[in-house]
């Protein structure tokens, strides 16, 4: 039994992820997430609903894989919309976003944001904070990590304090913004997540940074 559920789940997260292809329905590009996402629910949703359905765990898989397929659907939609508004509205280069499928990644490079050594946001870039205060407000079903990164120059326990200190700084600014405090969460990682060589002036660069993660919340 254990068998023919795990292949019905199989067969329709497949069946699933064909009609989610673009390449297979002439489908956009564009809305690449969305369809990542729904094949993401789907998968989810087809083994939590064979595993919880008390009778057919067949029929359990296929209900929960159309329901997950339709959740991660929009929020892969949602993400997309959101990540081209802030493209839009930031008109910064210096802060790259990364959508995964299932989160955008706001990158802000420490020096755009804070002096050296110091924790406080500078007053010049408060409004790109602000635009994307306004994105979250916007779309408020998400959690909110803010992560402090630097580079290796110094000692570890001092970048480890100020990369805490710049992600409260800038959680500071949201929560100023009017971004509630349960949706926030801050984290400092000090040196202990390059991107780049902190060989190079370049790469250190690249690896101080403040990255905030926003992770929509299924509903």
């Amino acid at each position: 039994m254990k068998k023919l559920s795990f292949s019905i789940a199989l067969s329709t997260v497949m069946v699933l992820g064909a009609c989610t292809d673009p390449s297979t329905l002439g489908g956009n590009p564009e809305n690449k997430n969305a369809n990542q996402g729904a094949l993401i629910g789907a998968g989810t949703g087809a083994v939590l609903g064979a595993i919880i359905s008390d009778g057919d765990r067949g029929r359990g898989a296929v209900i929960g894989a159309a329901l997950g397929g339709a959740v991660g659907a929009g929020i892969g939609y949602n993400l997309d919309k959101q990540e081209a508004e802030l493209r839009q509205n930031l008109g910064n280069d210096r802060v790259t976003i990364t959508n995964t499928g299932d989160r955008l990644i706001v990158s802000f490079p420490q020096d755009l944001l804070f002096a050296v050594n110091s924790f406080a946001v500078r007053p010049d870039l408060q409004s790109d904070l602000g635009i994307l205060a306004g994105s979250l407000g916007d779309y408020p079903n998400s959690t909110v990590q803010i992560v402090g990164h630097t580079d290796s120059d110094g000692e570890a326990a001092f970048n480890q304090q100020l990369s805490e200190r710049r992600a409260n700084a800038v959680a500071d600014v949201l929560l100023g913004r009017g971004i509630p405090f349960n949706r926030i969460q801050t984290f400092g990682r000090g040196e202990s997540q390059p991107i780049a060589s902190n060989l190079t002036p370049e790469g250190k660069a690249q690896n101080r940074r403040v990255e905030i993660v926003i992770l929509p919340n299924a509903v």
